[in-house]
């Protein structure tokens, strides 16, 4: 085995091939390797530096890929970062990109892409399945519950059904 430093800039930079990673995900695989911290702090210091190492510029392509693609909310965001090691700080700039408006899209895209799925069941079960889904995503109940309601309220409107509760009845009975 060679000089340490040396190992330790051989694992970063195979790391560092196929994808971005946190400084806190290199330092935890130095560690598995068992390289010396002294020499895993040396390589990763001149890593930062150079600009190898950017937890600021991996948040903001993570938040970008993964709001965009998966449709997760600020919070399930904030959570996978720290995960990956990211420091508070710099995980909640990166979120910030993501706002109302932005979130509110993103669960209505999540839910018109269930929702086909849905029309074979009760109004009840499909809300529920539908907010546990974004529940998952880390959406707030207030949010998740206003875009599941709007969006099989214009599913039933589109496809001409009542509404579960006004099934078969008729305008007479709902008078007083």
């Amino acid at each position: 085995m060679g000089d340490p430093e040396s190992v330790a800039r051989g694992i970063c930079l195979r790391a560092l091939t196929g994808a971005p990673k946190t400084r806190q995900q290199l330092a935890d695989l130095l560690a598995r390797r068992g390289v010396p911290d002294d020499a895993a702090e040396t390589v990763l210091d001149r890593f930062v530096e150079v600009g190898l190492i950017d937890d600021a510029a991996f948040a903001r392509a993570w938040v970008t890929s993964r709001q965009a693609g998966r449709g997760l909310a600020r919070r399930a965001l904030t959570a996978e970062l720290r995960a990956k090691g990211v420091e508070v700080e710099v995980a909640a700039a990166a979120v910030e990109a993501v706002d109302d408006d932005d979130e509110r899209a993103a669960a209505r895209r999540l839910v018109e892409r269930r929702l086909s799925a849905m029309r074979r069941l009760d109004r009840a079960t499909a809300t529920r399945r539908l907010m546990g889904m974004l529940a998952r995503k880390g959406y707030n109940g207030g949010l998740a519950a206003a875009v599941v309601r709007e969006a099989l309220d214009a599913d039933g409107a589109a496809d001409g059904a009542p509404d579960d509760a006004y099934e078969g009845l008729d305008e007479d009975s709902l008078l007083p």
